[in-house]
Formats: C-alpha cells, structure tokens, sequence
C-alpha cells in the first residue's frame, strides 16, 4: 500500500486470502468495507499487478502482488 492507503490500514503489506478465481473488484470491495468512511478514496485508486496496471476484472492467482496505488498530487514547480 502506499500514501493514505499505508496510513488508513496501518501498513505497507498485507497478505490477504481470497478464493480461486477472485477478482481485483473483489479485494478492492473487502478493502473499501474496511475503509470506515472514506471509500471514496476507491473511485481513483489505479491497481498494479506484478508491477503491470491491470483492470478492476483481472483474475487473481496464487502468489499475486498487488499494489494499491492512491491518486497523488503536486509535483514540481
């Protein structure tokens, strides 16, 4: 996790079970219901696979990273 998301479920890493054939849609709905509150940080978080961005209906296997990653702002001026 990175940003407010490490900050919001307290870490980096997590490791989370899911059944064969789950979704990213699905990981991403266990994590808003914990969210308490500030689900909307889930309409712009863009999810990475094994380093690749990948759709909310990608298939999850055993073994999978992924990575939440928050909208960011700012930059250089």
């Amino acid at each position: 996790m990175f940003g407010v998301l490490k900050d919001l479920f307290g870490g980096v890493e997590e490791m989370v079970e899911m059944a064969e054939g789950s979704r990213v849609s699905e990981l991403m709905a266990g994590f808003e219901q914990r969210a308490a509150g500030r689900s909307e940080l889930f309409r712009s978080i863009a999810v990475a696979v094994n380093q690749e961005y990948v759709q909310v209906s990608h298939v999850l296997r055993d073994g999978d990273e992924v990575a939440l990653l928050p909208p960011v702002s700012g930059g250089l001026r």
